[in-house]
């Protein structure tokens, strides 16, 4: 059973308040709930992650060394600054997924960059909280076809 870890970067404790027009008007707590779900669904494990310290998600990144199989990441803001956070993912050296709510290459020409997506299988970004279940699935399926 692959140990999946979901790490939600900062303001995302906030959504269903933020900017709905951008984000959507699901809670993080209801997109955990859907994760877990999902996770059932597909026989492996989450836990989920939320912080709007670089250095507790930093943490929490080299954790996952020898305890987890990959990582769903949504870095927020994080994505487009934290050389911390694409160190950290490349330290561990565990698959990784990308995941953004909103379609960051429509957006300001700030977010078109990402520090994590060299260090990452994949990213999903543009369908709202389904980016989440669309980057676990993507996740598990590349565990399947990659580890035996």
């Amino acid at each position: 059973m692959y140990r999946i870890q979901i790490i939600h970067g900062p303001n995302l404790n906030l959504l269903g308040l933020r900017e709905p027009g951008i984000y959507g008007t699901q809670t993080l707590a209801s997109i955990n709930e859907m994760l877990t779900t999902e996770a059932k669904s597909l026989g492996v494990t989450v836990e989920a992650f939320q912080s709007n310290s670089e250095g507790a998600l930093v943490d929490c990144l080299q954790a996952t060394f020898g305890q987890k199989d990959g990582i769903v990441i949504n870095p927020g803001a994080y994505t487009h600054t934290s050389v911390a956070l694409r160190d950290a993912i490349a330290a561990v050296g565990l698959p990784t997924v990308e995941v953004h709510l909103s379609n960051i290459h429509k957006r300001e020409e700030f977010r078109h960059h990402s520090y994590i997506a060299p260090v990452a299988v994949g990213q999903i970004c543009g369908f709202g909280a389904e980016s989440y279940r669309l980057g676990l699935r993507a996740l598990v399926q590349h565990l399947q076809t990659t580890q035996p």
